[in-house]
Parts: structure tokens; sequence; C-alpha cells
């Protein structure tokens, strides 16, 4: 069933067109994706959608009833506001019934008169019921619990004094506990860490049942979420079946279509100029009709071709060891962030850096380039290393300069890989055209910014690459473009990143900060880690077993055993009849914990028993993930036996 449905929507802003006769329909439950470039108009249509913006055309058409609640880039909230204030606004009738509940019970305490009274209590009973009726009186609670889990411990700080990223957590808190019919999410995931990621991932798919319409450069999530993905492009919209990976096979093929369909109109063209050319001037009716035929196909023009982004990063001789860090310990006051870290970082080696907000990434970027002296050990920096650093916040962009400005200064051309090049045609090569090198810094998006940062940096050669979330604001066509000079550089990378697609295409390690000054290096991208950390999880599992359950949970190793084909001992056959009701009693634990990880009451106890009963569902997965891998095992050694 139809929940919100566009008709023919065009926006425009002075004399850029963002929307041009765009028509979308977002169905009950339906979870979509929205993808585009930086500037395409994205969040634009998202305000259209939601009723917080108003088309220059066209109508929006909302289903009677419908809650639709939107996640902003820049949320808004009174002055004075505490973050469990702000959350429980988001339940509307809920928070509403709560407060007259509140006032009643107050003024009954104070009331005499029998007729007052009862008239009070009346009111106070169908408030009450009212809460009944929209979720019971667990739902501060509950704001509580998506607060703690997004990352706010504290549910009574004022907002006004919250970061912009909790801030924006904070407003995402207020849409999930309210369950809208429709929730548009802008860019959920920024200011987000990856275990957070992950978890907003999980609490999407399993608990919000009403549709969604994600805005998003997170490509798992896209690929994991969105049933349907949507593209704007130059004013229009496509609509692709499936989440990230569907989308660019169709869009693919799309383009092939539109190349096919370019070149026949060039061969048709020919024909038809060729013709004009061998004809007298005087010309029938006929010939006057494929006259004006071929005169439309001219003026019709080419499809517009997308841009794409020229990036290059020049490598430069070096040391083999780019940065060493011998025993060190990094604090902060009283904190220990870093225990005894030793790291080299050697020709080659990409390592991306993952761990929870205010864990230190930041700060172990900033020792390793040695502006921070480390509490104990030292930090070497190799041999004619030459450093390039790109820092969260883009600093040393002046809001006043024009782009020009900002990546030449007055200069007309760059000087890049030791050939100098027109100012003009280096920032093509980031997809800033003539007009747009004019632009102020300070009216540029978050993205746009992130790319005249990268026009800065990348003059230089380097042997080092030091990048501090150098995805926040990036489009997916950047992105890759990032990605791809990433994989084809000589020298070191060291990356501080959320954006798991991000590692699993650049990174050869991962270093994990684990808490209480715990760091673990990995070896191979993100993938690799998931499946490396849980096996660890699973062996620590095991360690603390009780010794009659070691056999169950013994890991699908013995590979070995696959070249047998005498079947299986009588043990394993034992084994193997035991393995389903083990995996159902895992599964059980498992949902266990995510119960009690659900419930209000868990997170009154403090944060130690929330991370506590993290870590307990963690090695629970492990275990169950251990022994379906080993029933998959036996299994198939059984089949392979017969």
């Amino acid at each position: 069933m139809p929940l919100v449905t566009a008709r023919n929507l065009s926006k425009s802003y002075g004399t850029r067109q963002i929307l041009r006769d765009v028509s979308v329909t977002i169905r009950s439950g339906e979870r979509v994706g929205l993808v585009g470039s930086n500037g395409s108009g994205k969040s634009t249509l998202a305000r259209i959608l939601a009723g917080d913006e108003l088309p220059d055309h066209g109508e929006v058409i909302q289903r009677r009833g419908a809650d639709v609640a939107i996640l902003s880039q820049v949320p808004r909230f009174a002055p004075g506001v505490r973050a469990r204030e702000a959350v429980l606004g988001g339940l509307g009738r809920w928070s509403q019934a709560h407060a007259t509940h509140l006032r009643v019970s107050e003024a009954l305490g104070s009331v005499h008169d029998e007729d007052a009274r009862a008239a009070l209590l009346s009111e106070q009973g169908a408030a009450g019921a009212l809460i009944e009726e929209l979720g019971g009186w667990d739902r501060e609670h509950e704001a509580d619990a998506l607060l703690h889990q997004l990352g706010i411990a504290d549910p009574f700080a004022l907002v006004d004094q919250l970061s912009g990223g909790e801030r924006r957590r904070v407003d995402l808190a207020r849409i999930l506990v309210a369950r809208p019919d429709l929730a548009i999410l802008d860019e959920p995931t920024n200011h987000l860490d990856i275990a957070t990621i992950e978890w907003l991932e999980r609490y999407l798919l399993d608990r919000h049942g009403g549709a969604l319409l994600l805005i998003t450069h997170d490509r798992y999530i896209l690929d994991r979420l969105a049933e349907r993905t949507l593209e704007l492009d130059r004013g229009e919209v496509y609509s692709y079946d499936g989440g990230f990976e569907a989308y660019l096979s169709a869009k693919s093929e799309r383009l092939a279509l539109q190349a096919r369909t370019e070149a026949n109109r060039q061969n048709f063209l020919r024909q038809e100029l060729e013709w004009l050319r061998r004809q007298p001037k005087a010309r029938s009716t006929k010939q006057k009709a494929r006259i004006q035929r071929a005169e439309s196909t001219i003026q019709q023009g080419p499809p517009p071709v997308d841009r794409a982004l020229d990036l290059r990063l020049e490598g430069a001789s070096g040391g083999k060891i780019a940065v060493e860090a011998r025993a060190i310990t990094l604090e902060v006051g009283e904190r220990a962030l870093v225990r005894g870290l030793t790291l080299a970082l050697r020709e080659g080696d990409r390592l991306g850096i993952i761990g929870p907000n205010g864990c230190g990434k930041t700060t172990l970027l900033r020792a390793l380039l040695g502006e921070k002296a480390p509490a104990r050990g030292e930090v070497v920096l190799g041999r004619g290393q030459k450093v390039l650093y790109l820092d969260q916040e883009r600093s040393g962009l002046d809001d006043r300069a024009t782009l020009l400005e900002a990546v030449a200064g007055d200069r007309r051309s760059v000087t890049v890989g030791g050939e100098s090049i027109d100012v003009y045609q280096y920032l093509e090569r980031f997809n800033f055209d003539r007009e747009a090198s004019l632009q102020r810094v300070g009216v540029l998006s978050g993205g746009e910014r992130a790319r005249v940062a990268l026009a800065r940096l990348l003059q230089a050669p380097a042997t080092l690459l030091v990048l501090d979330e150098p995805t926040n604001d990036l489009d997916i066509t950047t992105m890759a473009a990032v990605e791809g000079m990433l994989a084809g550089f000589a020298g070191t990378v060291a990356v501080v990143t959320h954006d798991r697609y991000f590692l699993d295409r650049v990174a050869t390690s991962i270093l994990t900060f684990e808490g209480e000054g715990q760091v673990i290096l990995y070896q191979g991208n993100y993938s690799t880690y998931l499946a490396l950390s849980t096996q660890a999880a699973a062996a620590k599992v095991r360690e603390n077993a009780p010794a009659r359950a070691t056999a169950a949970t013994a890991p699908a190793a013995a590979p070995a055993a696959k070249s047998r084909t005498k079947g299986l001992s009588f043990a394993e056959n034992r084994e193997l009849e035991r393995l389903p009701a083990e995996i159902e009693a895992a599964e059980r634990a498992v949902s266990k914990l995510c119960a009690q990880l659900a419930a209000p009451e868990t997170y009154a106890a403090g944060g130690v028993v929330v991370s506590e009963l993290n870590r307990a569902l963690e090695a629970a997965r492990a275990r169950e993930a251990a022994l379906l891998s080993r029933w998959e095992l036996l299994e198939a050694m059984r089949e392979e036996a017969r």
C-alpha cells in the first residue's frame, strides 16, 4: 500500500534546477536507499517527502494518518531540553498523555473538593489508559537504552551542550523510539563508530517495522537493508531493485544502453547528413519531413557524461620502514588510551584503525606523526619520510576564500608530479568546473569541502599518508576514487574510518581498540578481522567452558579429515547426533541475551552490566557459529563417505 507518493516534483535554487519532474512512491514497510553525488538534491528530496519543504511544482500525498519522521543533517531542538526529554518528544501523543498524567497526579494532592477530585481522577485514568495503549510506562527506559546504545551516556545531558554528532544521535534515538510509519534517515551513520553502525543495522533489520528511506554512503548498510535503490542524477530519479550491488549492476546496464542509443543516434545522423548533401535543392514534402527529423535529432544532443574523479597521489622515495611505535603508552589525564603498543608500518602497508568514539584513534595518529609525545615508549619516523595528513576537521580551509584561492592561493598553475598544470584543469580532476571554483569555501557542502581538502593535500609527493575519517561526507563516487588511489599508492597509509566497505577494499591490516588501553593488530582487511576476532572469541569460550563441553565446541579445524573416505568415527557420529540440540541451546542463549539487552531495567543497573552483556552476547554468537561450522563439516564428511 502506498505510504507516500510524490508526483512531478520540481525544485530550483536560483538558476540551478535540483529536481526535474521527479515522481517517487514509498510503500508501507518498504526499505529504500537513496544515492547520488554530493549536491545532487538528496536531502532536498527527503525534506519535501517529509513535508518540511515545499516543491516549486508537483505534489506529495501522504496516506491519511501516516507518521513520517526525518533525521536531518542539522537537527534542531528547543533551548534547554535534555537528551531524554528530546527523545521522548518524538512520541507525540504518548508524551502529551505522560505530561497530563504527571500534572493531574500533582494536582490531586492539593484538591479536596469531591467533584473536582473525581474529574481529576477521571482525567488521570484516561491519560493512563492512553499511555498503556501507546506502549506502556517503560518508554522512558527504552529512550535511555537507545541513547546508551548510540553513545549518549547521560540521558539528562543538556542537548545545547552536546557536540553536533551527539545531537544527531539524540535525534536518531528520537526517531527510533517513535517507530514512525516512515523513517527518513539522512546519513544516519555519520559520527557513529563501527560497533554502533552494526548495532543500528541489526536494529533496523529486526526491530523497525515501518518503512525506511536511507540516504547514506555506507555501502554495506545499503546492501543489507535496501530492497530498492533510488539514484538521483541531474535532477532525475532512477529506480533499481535491490541494494548497492544490484544498483551497481543495473546502473551499468542502463549506461551501456544509453551508450548504444547514442551510438545509434550518431549513426543515424551520419546517414542523414550524407543523404542531405547528395540531394538537389528542390525537395518533396517527404524529403522536407526527413530533413526536419534529422534537424530534431541533431538538436537533441548527446546524453550528459559522468565525469570520473581523477585522484592521483605521487609517491616519493624513503626508507622501507615508515614509522615505528616502540612499546608506547598514550594517556589523557588519568586514563590510558594505549598500553605498551609496538607497531612497525612498512612501505606498502595500509593500516585501518577502528574502535569506539573517544577511544583514542586520533590521539594515536597524532603520536605517530610526532604531534603528541607518548607517556612511555617512543615513536620513530623512518628515514626520508614525506608525510601528508588529512585531519578529521579539514582544518586549514578559510571559509572566506574562494575554492580557487583555497587550493592554489594566487597561483594560476600547480605542480603535480613535476608537471605544471593549469589550476582550472587541476580542479576538474576533483569535479569542480570553472564556475564552481569561484564559490566561497563557506558555502560548500561537507562533501565538496572534503574534495577541496584533498585537492590541497595531493599536490605534494608522499611516502606516508595519514587520514582521519577521510570518508566523512563523501559521496560513493568520490569514495571509490579515493579507494582506487590508495590501492595504487606504493607508500604507507594509516587511516581511521568507520566505513567497513572502504576498509575491505583498502586495508592490509586492522588495528582495533579493545578497551582499557588494549590495542590488537589483525592482518588482512575488515572481513578478515571479523573472522579472526570471531575465532578468537570462540576460542576464549572454549577455554572457559567445562571440560565436558570441549568436544562439542571444538573448532572446525581438522581440514585433513576431509581427505578421509571411511566415514565418521564412532565419536564423531555421536558428536553429530548431539550437535542439533547444542545448536538450539546456543541459539536460545543468544536470544536470551538479546532480550536482556532489549529490557529497560538492564540499563538501570549501569554501563558495566551492559558492557558485560554485550561481551557475553558476542561470545554466545561465536559459540553458535563454531557449533554450526562443526555440524556443517561433519555432515559434509558423512555425505562424502557415502
